[in-house]
């Protein structure tokens, strides 16, 4: 045999093997996609999304309340200040708030300026020193009460009063939603394939949706009640109740 007669039947060897690798695969591939296709018919599908509401009362609140203080000095301003500030604290650990349910949120002190003496850059007059401590508690009846020793203390801004839910009591709360949840799906998922003159046979995939507390808003305070004489001793603080709402995604396959 000749060097080029080889060469010719080496290529044609090549060729041959190439050609039937490609048919093989290709074999292959198409029977995946049949199988598939064919799972695919064997079982159809119905999306349902199931759901469960519940409401609860809060047992976390954040009270967020302080001291401002003003004078033509800036050290007698932070003077006052500091001496109201130690006095509010030492009377709210007293009334059971603990070291650590307190930290400062905000600290300011602010020159002021009469702008109708100087229009352009303002005369200086004083300066506002502005405390404010913030204290996150599971005590949520005792509000009302701190409140009060609070501004009996000095303190003359109640910026806001938050309540929420504990990480714990939250947990709890998603676990006996979520087994309501997926109770809700199967039953809609039931009536649904019943009325399609199916049967529910089993689950193809699901997924939980994160969980939703609804939670109002701040509870904003009116700063001047508190320079009111007339403040009442007692003030009343209701928590209410919290919505919390759990859904669940579930993918059902049924048969006839």
């Amino acid at each position: 045999m000749t060097k080029q007669n080889s060469i010719k039947m080496s290529i044609i060897a090549i060729t041959t093997t190439f050609t039937l690798y490609l048919l093989i695969h290709s074999y292959n591939v198409n029977e995946h996609n049949l199988y598939a296709q064919s799972s695919t018919l064997d079982n159809k599908t119905l999306f349902v999304t199931g759901s469960a509401t519940t409401e609860t009362k809060p047992d976390k609140v954040t009270v967020s309340l302080g001291v401002e203080t003003t004078n033509t000095k800036a050290k007698a301003a932070l003077a006052a200040n500091s001496e109201l500030m130690n006095k509010i604290i030492n009377a709210l650990k007293t009334e059971g708030v603990k070291e650590n349910e307190t930290s400062t949120s905000s600290f300011t002190i602010t020159p002021n300026r009469n702008y109708s003496i100087d229009k352009n850059q303002g005369k200086l007059i004083g300066f506002t020193v502005s405390n404010s401590i913030q204290i996150d508690s599971g005590n949520v009846n005792d509000t009302s009460d701190w409140i009060d020793i609070a501004v009996s203390s000095g303190a003359n801004n109640v910026n806001n009063i938050y309540f929420s839910l504990s990480e714990k009591k939250l947990d709890e709360i998603k676990k006996e939603l979520l087994i309501d949840a997926i109770e809700n799906a199967k039953e809609k998922a039931d009536i649904a394939a019943s009325a399609l003159g199916h049967k529910i046979v089993g689950i193809r995939t699901a997924s939980i949706d994160q969980v939703t507390p609804f939670f109002p808003g701040p509870v904003p305070y009116a700063t001047e009640s508190l320079k009111n004489e007339a403040f009442a001793p007692s003030t009343p603080i209701l928590t209410g109740e919290q919505q919390i709402s759990l859904n669940v995604n579930i993918v059902f396959l049924m048969e006839k």
